[in-house]
């Protein structure tokens, strides 16, 4: 009878990068969005994005806009830089089998 092999890593969540990703595409996508819609599409809590959101302001790749009471978030020329650079690092390492 054959076991199950358990790898000797456990499971890990998304990476910070891979959570940097997800809210830099999601905005982009919708070109501004609101922290309700990051959040939903990027599956994360309002602490985490809360956090993530700071991160990405001081780092000049999101900006954030305020609408009378709304506030939303476009992606910066620098951060579709950086969403263009982490996907071509994504196809590089994925030709080799493995994924970051």
């Amino acid at each position: 009878m054959l076991g199950v092999v358990k790898s000797s890593q456990p499971e890990r969540g998304r990476s910070r990068l891979k959570i940097y990703l997800d809210i830099l595409l999601t905005i982009d996508k919708a070109q501004r969005a609101r922290p309700t819609h990051i959040l939903y599409q990027a599956n994360l809590s309002y602490d985490r994005l809360t956090k993530y959101l700071g991160e990405l302001r001081e780092r000049s790749l999101i900006s954030e806009i305020a609408d009378g009471d709304a506030k939303y978030f476009e992606v910066t020329k620098k951060g579709k830089e950086f969403i263009k650079e982490v996907e071509r690092a994504q196809a590089f390492v994925g030709a080799f089998g493995l994924d970051i």
